[in-house]
């Protein structure tokens, strides 16, 4: 790399770094940053960063490893069940938004080959930022997500179709239904031989690989089963992406998805970064401000009229305005597929430059808008439909429900990890009230699924404890394993109320004195413990006196472990990986309308023979503890269910297909 070019990428991630910087501060979304880099440092503006070559083919790889990590969300017999909601709603968007762009594409004059394509390059919505920032607000589980992942995975796959049109009307021909037919059972095949082949092969070639543990092996695996597949899928004419979604979709049926996730991270957010710096590079200056009232047209009309058929089309399957309404806001923008057909119809000659720009133009600022639209989709929901929204009433009902707990006497638990939901379900036998806090998002939003009275919230914070009644609360508990964050516990709750009584469990004892210093009422170290439980076992198996060993263990703990830490250490601290103590572990299920499940009883199901336990069931907010055998799952059910992870998805496989 010569000097000029390795000081225009270090211009580049310097300028990302600072803007995505003041949009973190800001708090928008990051996407609009990244496309504000490549406006400015684009062709159009300073020249320094070009997307043709390489970047851009590489950027390409930005919305692969996107799909891939939503595949891995969804597996095979999730999808099986959203077969309806994927094609019928997803269908008749793209049909009706396509048909309608056409026409009026044809009415200014524009061939009907042209029209065709400008009509499908409007149906595509981004799945790149509806995705990421569905994620990121949590909501991908919630009616108006899955409704809006339908539609994104049909017009994905509708690509090729469109694909084809450009090609055919390049070369001058008609379009003859039988070729069209061919491209379209060639897909079809692709599809089915990567399913066959991923279903047979990945699991045991990733047992394989864990048991060499090695992590360079297990990521070149990963990179190499991603990339192959959208290789083999791009081969075959349809879109790298598609390829990308359906490693995953495989991947996600394996015990291994969550490590695989977590290694894809940094390659996905990366590479989407420099995607949208692409589609920031290809954006005309002169074209907007020659033309701003035209493109401004042209976005009001993209987002307002893709909004109004998505939320007619999506009431029939969601049931509700409210929800509707939200999938519409959330998939009102354009997409980088309809880039991508744009890109690649001027390349053929078969659009008109200057209109192709107009709309180019368009569906970038349409893109940069939806960030804030999809943040605030349930605002802006609420202000343009009136009556509750029902997700608002669901999310009212617990905060009430939280609250009325936090004013009677309860427990507080810090921490929701296996300790502390053990600790929870002990509680809950027994009949004492509890409130729990947890900083890990995605636990708080399935044990809320479930019905859990969790919150989530930092509990050093003053104005934390405060909200979950801790001048109510008979017992604080501190369940996480992190020494220095349960002193910062310990010390705030003390200082708001010095009387209360504290549980601490550590991972070992180096903070030992410091909790007791601060105020802690009992330590439970979990080395300590595991040392004298074990101890205690082995003086029974010695034929020492119950009651000597009682006293022993009682006299250890009174004097605060003293004897037990004294020990060699060796080269590396002891760790406890929780994470691998047992194999067993809660996962909650939404039942969406279409699974085999509904409508059928615990009892047909027969999941107890497949090795999982239906622990709970939450209906209309209401949760039934260890439900009867005769009960009738219906749509909208959240089953909690127990077991290994390999029995876990047997039963969704059971549950949502059949």
């Amino acid at each position: 790399m010569d000097e000029i070019g390795l000081a225009n990428v270090l211009l580049l991630l310097g300028s990302a770094v600072l803007v995505v910087t003041g949009f973190r501060r800001l708090e928008l979304p990051t996407a609009p940053g990244y496309i504000l880099v490549g406006m400015l440092l684009g062709p159009a503006a300073f020249g320094l960063f070009s997307s043709t070559g390489d970047t851009g083919f590489l950027a390409e790889f930005g919305v692969v490893f996107l799909l891939f990590t939503l595949g891995l969300e969804f597996s095979w017999p999730r999808l099986v069940a959203m077969r309806w909601q994927m094609i019928g709603l997803g269908g008749a968007q793209v049909l009706v938004t396509t048909l309608l762009a056409a026409t009026v594409a044809s009415w200014l004059a524009v061939p009907l080959p042209s029209a065709v394509i400008l009509g499908g390059a409007v149906a595509m919505s981004s799945t790149v930022i509806v995705i990421k920032q569905l994620r990121e607000q949590l909501e991908l589980d919630q009616s108006h997500g899955r409704c809006a992942v339908a539609t994104l995975l049909f017009q994905d796959m509708a690509v090729i179709v469109f694909l084809m049109l450009i090609s055919l009307a390049a070369q001058g021909d008609r379009l003859p239904p039988v070729q069209i037919l061919l491209a379209v059972a060639e897909a079809v095949a692709a599809l089915v031989i990567v399913l066959a082949a991923g279903h047979r092969l990945l699991r045991p070639l990733f047992h394989e690989v864990a048991h060499r543990r090695s992590p360079e092996l297990f990521t070149l695996t990963m990179l190499l089963i991603v990339l192959g597949a959208a290789w083999f899928m791009h081969a075959v004419g349809m879109s790298l992406a598609v390829g990308g979604f359906l490693a995953g979709l495989m991947l996600s049926e394996t015990e291994y998805r969550h490590q695989v996730e977590a290694d894809i991270r940094p390659f996905r957010d990366i590479l989407l970064g420099l995607f949208f710096i692409v589609i920031g590079t290809r954006l005309d200056f002169l074209v907007l401000a020659d033309q701003i009232a035209s493109v401004s047209l042209i976005v009001l009309a993209l987002i307002i009229g893709k909004a109004f058929i998505i939320c007619i089309l999506s009431r029939f399957s969601l049931g509700g305005w409210h929800a509707s309404l939200r999938a519409g806001l959330v998939l009102a923008q354009g997409g980088e597929f309809g880039i991508a057909l744009l890109a690649l119809a001027l390349q053929e000659n078969v659009l008109d430059p200057a209109a192709a720009q107009l709309l180019l133009g368009g569906i970038v600022v349409s893109m940069i808008l939806s960030s804030l639209m999809i943040r605030h989709n349930r605002t802006l929901a609420g202000w343009l439909i009136s009556g509750e929204d029902p997700e608002t009433h669901r999310l009212a009902l617990q905060q009430d429900a939280t609250q009325a707990v936090a004013k009677r006497r309860h427990v507080i638990i810090c921490g929701y990890g296996r300790v502390g939901q053990n600790l929870a379900r002990i509680l809950e036998q027994e009949g004492f009230e509890y409130i729990a806090l947890d900083l890990e998002a995605y636990r708080v939003r399935t044990a809320r699924q479930a019905g859990d009275p969790v919150n989530f919230g930092d509990a050093s914070q003053r104005d934390v404890l405060e909200s979950v009644g801790l001048a109510n609360a008979s017992v604080v508990v501190i369940s996480f394993s992190d020494s220095l964050g349960a002193l910062r516990v310990v010390k705030t709750a003390k200082e708001l109320r010095p009387e209360v009584p504290i549980l601490v469990r550590t991972r070992d004892d180096t903070e030992l004195n410091s909790l007791q210093s601060a105020g802690a009422t009992e330590i439970v170290p979990d080395s300590l413990e595991a040392a004298l439980m074990l101890a205690s076992h082995l003086l029974l198996l010695l034929d020492m006196p119950i009651s000597r060993i009682v006293h022993k263990v009682a006299r250890i703990r009174g004097q605060r472990y003293r004897m037990l830490r004294s020990v060699f250490p060796g080269e590396d601290a002891e760790v406890l990986d929780e994470s691998h103590a047992f194999r067993e572990q809660l996962q909650t299920l939404t039942l969406p309308e279409g699974a085999v499940a509904v409508g059928r009883s615990l009892a047909e199901l027969r999941l107890p023979d497949a090795g999982i336990l239906v622990t709970a069931i939450r209906r209309h907010g209401i949760v039934g503890r260890q439900p009867d055998a005769d009960m009738v799952l219906k749509k909208d059910d959240v089953l909690v269910l127990y077991g290994t992870p390999e029995s876990l998805e047997g039963a969704e496989t059971l549950l949502l297909s059949g």
